[in-house]
């Protein structure tokens, strides 16, 4: 894909026509046929604020969840658990 836009980039320099000591490019823009005509608005997909909401809270719920999980795992098999010494500065 990336070599494919290089070509292409390369071959745009080589189409540039000298018109008036200005250069101008025969590549149409994505809105335009070959014909030049313009082309319909695209479809828009609609995302409304409650389902960008729903979906950034689904995802913390699933990721708290997982985290959770996680961290029971770790202390169930003794490979993290939290040490009680950051409680002696206190006594002094």
């Amino acid at each position: 894909m990336m070599l494919h836009r290089v070509i292409t980039l390369f071959r745009g320099k080589s189409v540039l026509k000298e018109t008036n000591g200005m250069s101008k490019s025969f590549c149409r823009s994505p809105i335009t046929t070959p014909s030049g005509a313009i082309l319909p608005e695209p479809k828009r997909t609609p995302f409304s604020f409650l389902g960008v909401v729903s979906s950034v809270v689904f995802g913390l719920l699933v990721g708290a969840t997982i985290s959770k999980n996680v961290a029971n795992f770790l202390e169930e098999n003794d490979l993290f658990v939290p040490s009680d010494d950051d409680d002696d500065d206190d006594d002094d």
